[in-house]
């Protein structure tokens, strides 16, 4: 950890040595609105993270189908008086989940959930207020330069609107005819939050951090292999996502094998249908785990692919490997545990940390330049 984060503060330091290199928008004199943007928009990247962790632990507590309805303006406010606690939870009982899965539950026990459920989308909220307001004030104060940065902010802002419509429209999937959210509506839901955390670091990175070009010799071998591990990754956490909308954590408990079987047999229903590939706890964790083996093994052959192209090559592949392996340690911990609230959302927020790690070493592969080009 202390090698990797003196290899970004170098990063940081090389801009200053890179005096022919050009800044693109981005002059002397406004370095400094440069770095204010940067540092906004890796604090809304934190946000996003924690935004992640509270959808999970609203998950894994079953708390998501607590608010049956969507409300942009009142719904911020919690029930203020017992009455209004009686409507939210007469509201509840009417759907699947309450009659077939907590029938006889207590006001006290639909409290506990309504609470996780409330400060996600208020959590939502406030992360759209913490986007839109700076936004204004940089776009105000002229600090935005150069079009291309103002049209992806733009675009920053859209999906994160697209996100929170994604996210209703995942939990209203959940409240008629079944007694759970869409895997595949909660699959895009995730996938848009990871998205946008990804586009928030790219930003930031573009405006605080600069590549030396003595690293360029050995890019054009080392970048399309970030590129393919990253698009690994992002498979995974789509396959992850749908573990997690069908629950199927909470089965076939045991490693290396499932349940005494390396291919379980309940994979596919009878009759066998592809949608099975999607739709059956088996599967699902089946094809999560195979995935994951292969993104270790991946990153291993990328790390000993950059031990030809150079010490500084290798580190950075090491960085892939290291947070791959922790990563995987973590999954298997979080499945024989059968998935406890602590270990779920730390194996949530570890497939950030690989991402995070894997966009910083593409960025840090690119051409070079100077920081502030956007």
């Amino acid at each position: 950890m202390g090698k990797f984060k003196m290899g970004i503060k170098q990063d940081r330091l090389n801009f200053h040595t890179q005096d022919q290199a050009p800044l693109g928008h981005y002059g002397a004199r406004d370095q400094g609105a440069a770095r204010a943007i940067a540092i906004w928009l890796y604090a809304m990247a934190a946000l996003v993270a924690l935004m992640v962790s509270v959808g999970g632990a609203t998950r894994l507590t079953d708390s998501g189908l607590s608010i049956t309805q969507w409300d942009l303006l009142m719904g911020a406010l919690p029930p203020m008086s017992e009455e209004k606690w009686q409507q939210e939870f007469t509201l509840y009982q009417q759907i699947p989940e309450y009659e077939l899965v907590n029938k006889g539950m207590t006001l006290a026990d639909f409290k506990s959930i309504y609470w996780w459920e409330w400060s996600h989308r208020n959590l939502g909220r406030f992360i759209g207020l913490a986007y839109f307001i700076p936004l204004l004030i940089f776009w105000g104060r002229g600090a935005l330069k150069g079009k291309a940065l103002k049209l992806k902010l733009i675009g920053g802002f859209l999906l994160l609107m697209g996100q929170g419509l994604m996210g209703w429209l995942m939990v209203k999937s959940g409240l008629s005819e079944r007694v759970d959210v869409s895997q595949y509506r909660l699959a895009a839901h995730l996938s848009l939050a990871f998205i946008f955390y990804g586009a928030l670091m790219w930003m930031a990175f573009n405006l605080s951090l600069s590549r030396d070009p003595q690293r360029a010799a050995g890019t054009d071998r080392f970048r399309p292999l970030v590129k393919g591990f990253l698009a690994l990754v992002a498979l995974q956490i789509i396959l992850g996502a749908l573990v997690a909308g069908l629950r199927a954590g909470s089965t076939y408990n045991s490693w290396p094998l499932m349940d005494g079987q390396f291919f379980p047999e309940g994979y596919f229903n009878r009759p066998a249908r592809f949608q099975d590939l999607f739709e059956t706890m088996a599967a699902v964790q089946f094809n999560h785990r195979m995935l994951a083996y292969g993104v270790g093994l991946y990153a291993l052959y990328m790390w000993w692919r950059a031990r030809g192209l150079g010490k500084i090559f290798s580190r950075r592949a090491g960085w892939i490997l290291m947070a791959v392996a922790a990563q995987l340690l973590l999954g298997i911990w979080t499945l024989v545990s059968a998935v406890p609230l602590a270990l779920g959302l730390a194996h949530q927020l570890g497939a950030l940390g690989v991402l995070s790690v894997g966009l910083y070493v593409l960025y840090w592969s690119g051409p070079p330049r100077a920081s502030f080009p956007v």
